[in-house]
């Protein structure tokens, strides 16, 4: 570890466990100064001598940040316009926390795997009415032993979802053009995607809200899936049309969806996507009550915050153009 000291700021708005990150970083890290900014004023005195930060930086301050070399985004998948181009045209590295969802979302994802091929919604449906309808079920069932999976971005989520996909016997082909992670999936790069809708039983999407990703799920997508296919969407809602969506499942054109993101958050309560029997919904709780993600983004802070202070690689240093 270098003698030389280092200056954090933690950038509003702040966390509930800020202070306490402050002082345990601190600790954690040794020969950092870390301050947490309660405000935007606090931000701008701070921002001048920051070597590094937690949070994000807004257009009218980042010309404070002249000695800014690493910040620390919260999120996997920020905000829309977190990745502005001034930021991206600055040096300051970004890195993200991608990979401390991983099992959670993807436990998450196999949920609605496994409701979707046993009909679970429409025995829930009985359920609910207290009728005993061995026939209740409207799609046919699917054996996930002999089911092909498709995963479309496999990052750390997907990756995992491949390696339980694989365990229940399926196979698994993955769309991934940067691939960082080992798993029992054959990946295809983004141009092999239209090819291989035909093929999946199931269609997986984990990929990030970006420029070329807003809409990528759309008429022509689901078109090109199986009517007997389910969708699953536990990425980003903007990646997908829920008009488009909603509509093929309303024709029958896929068999149904397991979603937790939209396009508009909360979906309208009048949405007919809500009242669809091969639909489940969850409302964009895949990790949110995950009792050790606070922890994980904390272990992510230190040890980045270590490595540059040694010169040493970042973990999960972002593509800033990509904004993943």
């Amino acid at each position: 570890m270098s003698d030389n000291t280092f200056n954090f700021v933690i950038l509003p708005p702040l966390d509930p466990w800020a202070e306490d990150w402050a002082k345990r970083l601190a600790d954690a890290a040794p020969g950092w100064s870390v301050t947490v900014a309660t405000d935007e004023d606090a931000a701008a005195r701070l921002l001048p001598t920051a070597d590094g930060a937690y949070g994000w930086v807004p257009p009218h301050q980042l010309a404070l940040a002249s000695r800014l070399r690493w910040l620390q985004n919260p999120f996997a998948g920020p905000f829309v316009g977190y990745y502005y181009q001034e930021l991206i045209d600055h040096p300051v590295t970004i890195c993200n926390p991608r990979g401390i969802y991983s099992d959670h979302i993807a436990h998450h994802i196999m949920m609605f795997m496994l409701a979707l091929s046993r009909g679970l919604p429409y025995y829930h449906a009985s359920q609910q009415l207290a009728e005993w309808n061995p026939r209740a079920r409207q799609h046919g069932y699917v054996n996930l032993r002999t089911a092909t999976v498709l995963i479309v971005g496999v990052g750390g989520i997907g990756a995992e979802t491949a390696r339980l996909a694989h365990a229940f016997g399926a196979k698994v082909l993955g769309i991934e053009p940067r691939p960082e992670h080992v798993c029992p999936a054959e990946i295809h790069d983004s141009d092999a995607l239209d090819d291989l809708l035909d093929q999946a039983d199931f269609v997986v999407t984990t990929v990030p809200h970006t420029p070329e990703t807003e809409g990528m799920w759309n008429q022509d997508r689901f078109d090109r899936m199986k009517r007997s296919a389910y969708f699953i969407n536990i990425g980003r809602g903007m990646t997908t049309s829920t008009h488009d969506l909603t509509a093929a499942l309303q024709a029958g054109t896929i068999a149904g969806a397991g979603l937790d993101v939209f396009e508009v958050e909360p979906l309208p309560a009048d949405h007919p996507l809500w009242t669809m029997d091969n639909v489940l919904i969850t409302p964009h709780v895949a990790v949110a009550d995950a009792d050790d993600i606070t922890d994980r983004r904390f272990d992510l802070l230190v040890a980045n915050a270590r490595a540059l202070a040694d010169g040493a690689p970042l973990t999960n240093v972002v593509d800033k153009s990509k904004w993943y």
